[in-house]
């Protein structure tokens, strides 16, 4: 008889050792597949800076993510606000739909100014993962959810050797050239900050420099424009509703042959809503009188270098966000009390609404109508500064318009994410 290696004798075991492993694996998937088909279905609503889909996507596997609001389980509205510190304070919204109607939630998570990207997407994600849960609770698929608690932190008073201020410095500048025209720009800003839920301060400084040169058959010609600008602002909040503060600023600008402008203003707000609900529903009146003093670069059209003028002004504005859409508009009007003539109103309106399944309509639009232009300069404007608007010129309004539809259609999900190549 013919003897054969013994690791022939091993074959059988080793086929059957690769096998059944194999065929676990296969029986495994299509439970595991079942289980996320009756995941709960997930819309995430945000037009937010710092919400990094693809990796709440690949982070949060547990759910299912689609592209239409209408299609979902649970709404996750996400929105967003400034911290005193620079930071960003989220505000998640989870409501329920459909069978998960009763289940509405609010969490909120605040991003430090210092944080990395992936430090701010870690800690959204946590948020996140959290909402969630109560909404996975009802799902066979929660067998596979598992909640660990971190170790316990007991609270201490927050000590700021700053006492809340924020400062930022910043510098840009640009040139640019070709053999018949060169240009250069150079911007400086500072401000300083401290806000809390008692007062807030704000004040910053900047300033614009332009110059051009174009030569031109042997002939240059340049143009120059320079702004200037101080802005402050002292909040202090009355109640859930109330506000009082002062507005301040100082002003300097070719463009608008100001040499120098002292604008300090008192101001009162009333919001119909609670502020605590301002990261979704803001519906604030404003009313501001001020005097400001000018001195001018050339006499005006009214034939003045210098004068002090009374004012007033009253906007109302309003801000939504939710589910279907958002809504940010206002109106204000204001005019010099020595003639109601010399008056300015303003409109402008920023509105993204969800028609129907995947069609959206987005507008934004910005109107004045302008009759209180008292810093024109007498005389004639060149052709130079009209083209290259170095100076101001009259007119009795101003608008602007953006329009845009956008549809989309194919499957519902978005769980998939494929890095290859970029986006």
């Amino acid at each position: 008889m013919k003897r054969y290696p013994k690791i022939i004798l091993f074959l059988p075991l080793l086929f059957l050792f690769m096998y059944i492993p194999s065929g676990y694996s296969q029986e495994a998937k299509p439970d595991l597949e079942k289980l996320k088909e009756k995941a709960p279905k997930v819309f995430i609503d945000s037009r937010s800076w710092g919400v990094d889909y693809d990796y709440i996507r690949n982070e949060i596997t547990f759910v299912n993510y689609v592209r239409d609001r209408k299609e979902a389980d649970v709404h996750i509205l996400i929105t967003t606000q400034r911290t005193g510190s620079g930071g960003m304070e989220y505000t998640i919204a989870f409501i329920g739909k459909g069978e998960y109607k009763d289940l509405n939630n609010t969490l909120k998570y605040i991003s430090l100014k210092t944080n990395t990207e992936d430090e701010r997407r870690r800690g959204l994600a946590r948020v996140l993962k959290m909402g969630l849960v109560p909404y996975v609770a009802r799902t066979p698929i929660s067998e596979g959810i598992d909640v660990q608690f971190k170790e316990k932190v007991e609270p201490t008073a927050v000590k700021d050797r700053w006492d809340f201020w924020v400062f930022n410095i910043g510098m840009r500048g640009s040139v640019s050239g070709e053999k018949m025209r060169s240009s250069k720009f150079l911007s400086l800003d500072f401000s300083a900050n401290r806000v809390t839920p008692e007062a807030k301060i704000q004040m910053g400084i900047w300033s614009n420099l332009y110059t051009d040169e174009f030569n031109i058959d042997d002939e240059k010609i340049k143009s120059y424009s320079r702004t200037m600008k101080f802005d402050g602002l002292f909040v202090k909040s009355i109640n859930e509703h109330w506000s009082a503060g002062l507005f301040f600023s100082v002003f300097s600008s070719t463009y608008s042959n100001i040499n120098y402008s002292i604008n300090p203003a008192p101001a009162i707000e009333y919001d119909f809503f609670p502020y605590s609900e301002s990261t979704r529903r803001q519906l604030r009146v404003l009313y501001r009188v001020g005097y400001d003093y000018r001195k001018y670069n050339e006499e005006t059209i009214f034939e003045k270098l210098q004068e002090g003028l009374f004012s007033q002004a009253l906007s109302l504005t309003l801000e939504l966000k939710e589910p279907w859409g958002t809504v940010e508009t206002s109106v204000e009007g204001s005019h010099y009390l020595h003639d109601m003539s010399k008056n300015r109103v303003r409109i402008w309106c920023d509105l993204s609404f969800r028609i129907f399944k995947g069609l959206s309509f987005d507008i934004w639009g910005r109107y004045s109508r302008i009759h209180d232009q008292l810093s024109l300069p007498k005389g004639e404007v060149s052709l130079e500064e009209i083209l290259l608007r170095r100076k101001e010129l009259a007119t009795s309004y101003d608008y602007r318009i953006s329009i845009g539809f956008s549809y989309t259609f194919g499957s519902i999900y978005s769980n998939v994410i494929n890095p290859r190549f970029g986006r």
